[in-house]
């Protein structure tokens, strides 16, 4: 968190995104892979990354309910989606709405189709809020500006020095962007982002830096250049990681296993909930990385992270490969043990598991066996569990 503020995110994704539609595939854009992770996945992660997000509402098109589920997303932070408007201006009303309860400090408001976005951009406006009313990430202009009145000639020549391309996320203090809205949700003109409802209501915009790379997804061609940018046709090379972990049986009457509770005749023992699926697992990706293990992030011996959900400690490792524009290619866990039954939880195992990692439950394998009652697992004394990691990040040569 910054200081005691709390910051929520609206993901503006209720449009049909037909102008991105191809020969190949006509989905809404939203919902099209980007380097095999939908466009609305990565733009929710790339804010549920940031320990600073108190909440996270997706805005969607009504007809889109079933290709959101879809998505597999999980996260304490990420509220139910809500259905949008007929216009832009009306889904971000309805986002800020469904907050109202909430009554968060700050509010980003950010466009899907931007998967882009990096923390530092997000840092910048968020930061600029300590002293600002309103926040807009902006690009300096680089081309000559021409303005036509009729479209065939050229009337005049803008100064670009004092040009600049707006992008998101545009942030705000909630109380006033909310009235601005309410208010303008009255008048007969329509505002093109929600900085312009802003300078309408008279309130301060500071401009932030942006990002060259923080494009926005509109024609076919454009997800081209995303893949481009996130490093699928460059120089990328593969890591894999494994990850091992044992924890022992202890009095309770249930399991953390994947990031699922399983009722049981005991629990795991262990400092934080002892889920040995997910130690093993969150191992496998920092040894992808080079970065240690468990035991090196979130020592033992910190008393913060006793009974801590290791929830937390996967997204933590999923972080830094984000942070190192990387990208997780699939994780593969094995769980050995006589008991509890696994099979019948694996499914919502890999969607815990997938909305942590921010991918989706297809790149995630769950397997689970006995060990023919051999052992310290064969006797029923604790759980073992394996997994591996497999990740791609850009070459350092």
């Amino acid at each position: 968190m910054t200081g005691t503020r709390t910051i929520a995110v609206i993901v503006v994704a209720a449009g049909r995104g037909e102008r991105a539609s191809s020969a190949g595939d006509t989905s809404p854009k939203q919902y099209r892979d980007l380097a095999g992770t939908p466009v609305l996945s990565r733009s929710i992660a790339a804010f549920l990354r940031r320990d600073d997000i108190s909440w996270v509402v997706p805005v969607i098109h009504a007809e889109q309910v079933d290709r959101y589920a879809a998505l597999g997303l999980a996260d304490p932070r990420l509220l139910p989606p809500v259905t949008g408007g007929e216009t832009r201006q009306a889904s971000v009303l309805a986002g800020l709405t469904a907050l109202s309860p909430r009554r968060p400090d700050l509010v980003l408001i950010q466009d899907a189709a931007r998967p882009l976005v990096s923390s530092e951009v997000i840092g910048g406006v968020i930061e600029a809020l300590r002293g600002s009313e309103a926040a807009l990430p902006v690009v300096p202009v680089t081309d000559t500006i021409k303005r036509s009145i009729d479209g065939r000639t050229v009337t005049a020549t803008e100064d670009r020095k004092t040009l600049f391309a707006a992008q998101t996320p545009q942030g705000f203090r909630f109380p006033q962007i909310l009235s601005a809205h309410l208010r303008a949700g009255r008048m007969p003109r329509e505002f093109t982002d929600d900085a312009a409802i802003a300078e309408w209501a008279g309130l301060s915009v500071a401009l932030t830096p942006g990002s060259t790379q923080n494009l926005k997804i509109t024609h076919p061609e454009d997800f081209a250049r995303a893949e481009r940018l996130l490093g699928k046709e460059t120089a990328m090379e593969s890591r894999i990681g494994t990850g091992f972990d044992v924890h022992p049986f202890d009095t309770g009457s249930s399991v953390w296993l994947g990031g699922v509770e399983i009722p049981h005749t005991h629990k795991l023992k262990g400092h934080s909930d002892a889920d040995v699926a997910l130690h093993a697992l969150t191992d496998a990706i920092y040894g992808a990385l080079g970065e240690g293990d468990i035991g090196k992030h979130f020592p033992p011996s910190d008393p913060q992270w006793k009974g801590a959900a290791s929830s937390i400690f996967l997204k933590h490792a999923a972080g830094l490969v984000g942070e190192r524009r990387g990208r997780i290619v699939n994780l593969d866990i094995t769980i050995v043990c006589e008991a509890p039954r696994v099979g019948p939880h694996v499914e919502a195992m890999k969607a815990a598991i997938g909305g942590v990692c921010g991918i989706a439950t297809s790149r995630v394998a769950i397997k689970a066996t006995t060990s023919e009652q051999l052992g310290f697992t064969g006797r029923g004394e604790g759980i073992v569990a394996m997994a591996s990691a497999s990740i791609e990040l850009p070459r350092e040569d």
